[in-house]
């Protein structure tokens, strides 16, 4: 059910009158849980009982942890732990591993039934959902805060603790929210709860960037795909893969405004997902404006536990290696994600060990040089989500080297440049902030929301998939 279909707006509005109805107030949160059911169901309905089984395990294992003894916690805390990873590890990737196998040992066997195993949608978000209430539930088991994460009467938990997972505007693309922020909202919610210039803003800004941004962009990207790149000039394939760098913040990014606006709707708030990724003028930096709450979320319950950055600069460095790399494979069940991963981690890696040997000046000239070669390495990074075999993104580098006689398609690459520039426009105007006053900056969002208004309702591309429903 995509976000800008009639299917979703039905939803959140029978859902929203239920929902703020006085007589129905003490059911809001049941209200919600069918609604998040019916949402999944609506993509895939046998795999509706996947998400209960995810929400079932959640249940009874954080229960536990909060009800046992430290030694019987920690135990329970495991076996929640271990169920979802292996609820994860057997849906998403036991494909890879049967391929992976089957290549090295050059041998066909039974397993070959592992391929017709279905990715449920969202899977990767909903489970590192759970293991965040589990993991928080044990770290708090000793604290005050426990109450808001374990509710005392265990029908409640565990009614709390479906919404918690299956909450329907963030359910399929996060934004990953950590148990420890949603519980504590869960209460009765009445119309004075929600922001309603906040859901405004939101909405028309996520709907602006999906409907006319990345749906555009998706079809003039769509010949990064093997093979019709090929035949492509090189100053094209340049301004594909720039023009798929924008579109994939676009897709995301609106995605997540969309599930922030929605979620608000509902009394709930979520936590920021992006700010401003691209004039990122590190990869640090970048990770901590891109996909922020997964990026927290592999610091939080892995990085920190891992040792971090407390136990000398080669263990920090393993931790960096370890956490993207599993960062990576989390996006997909294929070796060129743990590839990019790997790489980023690399690059997060290498410019810590340069800022011991090298203090470079804060020049304007020197953060433009390092804004563009963060943002050149990122967008050639993505090419690994569009082309997942990695021969086909080698290939595709080698094209723009070799195609540079071939005629370019000068149309295409106008089109390309004139979608991406509101999002080069975007950035721009983040770091123009700071030197404007902010009234000057408020005054301006009403005309833009406005012009952004039109264009959803005149320039909107043809509808797809958001990227991030394959993860």
């Amino acid at each position: 059910m995509l976000f800008n279909s009639f299917d979703f707006v039905l939803l959140v509005t029978v859902s929203f009158a239920l929902y703020y109805t006085p007589a129905l107030r003490r059911l809001q949160v049941a209200l919600l849980i069918a609604a998040s059911f019916t949402f999944y169901a609506a993509n895939s309905l046998p795999l509706l009982a996947l998400l209960v089984g995810s929400i079932f395990i959640n249940i009874t294992t954080s229960w536990a942890v909060a009800r046992s003894s430290l030694r019987a916690a920690r135990a329970w805390a495991m076996v929640g732990l271990a169920a979802n990873l292996a609820v994860l590890g057997f849906f998403k990737y036991a494909g890879l591993l049967y391929r992976t196998v089957s290549d090295i040992v050059q041998a066909e066997s039974a397993g070959h039934v592992l391929l017709m195993i279905p990715l449920p949608i969202g899977i990767s978000f909903f489970t590192f959902q759970g293991m965040s209430l589990v993991a928080d539930t044990f770290r708090m088991r000793d604290t005050d805060e426990l109450r808001d994460m374990v509710h005392a009467s265990a029908p409640k938990h565990g009614l709390h603790t479906a919404l918690f997972i299956s909450f329907f505007p963030q359910l399929v693309a996060g934004p990953i929210v950590k148990a420890h922020q949603f519980m504590p909202q869960i209460k009765p919610k009445t119309l004075a709860d929600v922001d309603w210039a906040l859901c405004y803003r939101c909405l028309v800004l996520g709907y602006f960037l999906k409907m006319v941004i990345a749906d555009n962009l998706k079809d003039l990207t769509f010949w990064i795909a093997y093979p019709h790149f090929v035949t492509r000039s090189s100053a094209e394939l340049v301004a594909m893969l720039f023009g798929y760098s924008m579109q994939i913040f676009a897709d995301f990014a609106g995605y997540s405004l969309i599930a922030i606006g929605v979620a608000w709707l509902f009394g709930y708030r979520l936590p920021q997902n992006f700010n401003f990724p691209y004039i990122a003028r590190s990869f640090a930096d970048f990770w901590r404006r891109w996909h922020i709450s997964l990026s927290t979320w592999l610091r939080d319950y892995l990085y920190f536990p891992l040792g971090g950055n407390r136990r000398g600069a080669r263990r920090t460095y393993f931790n960096l290696f370890v956490v993207m790399f599993l960062g990576g494979l989390w996006h997909g069940a294929a070796w060129s994600y743990a590839v990019w991963g790997t790489a980023h981690g690399l690059c997060l890696a290498g410019e810590r060990l340069l800022r011991r040997w090298v203090k470079l000046p804060d020049h304007l000239l020197v953060r433009i040089v390092q804004g563009a070669a963060v943002f050149t390495v990122v967008t050639g990074a993505w090419l690994l989500f569009k082309l997942p075999r990695f021969e086909h993104a080698v290939q595709y580098v080698r094209s723009i080297g070799a195609n540079g006689s071939l005629p370019t398609d000068v149309s295409a690459v106008m089109m390309i440049t004139l979608f991406s520039l509101p999002i080069v426009l975007y950035h721009a105007a983040s770091l123009m902030e700071q030197g404007r006053p902010a009234s000057a900056l408020q005054a301006a969002q009403g005309p833009a929301l406005g012009v952004m208004l039109f264009l959803i309702a005149t320039n909107a591309g043809s509808p797809g998939a958001f990227i991030y429903f394959q993860f």
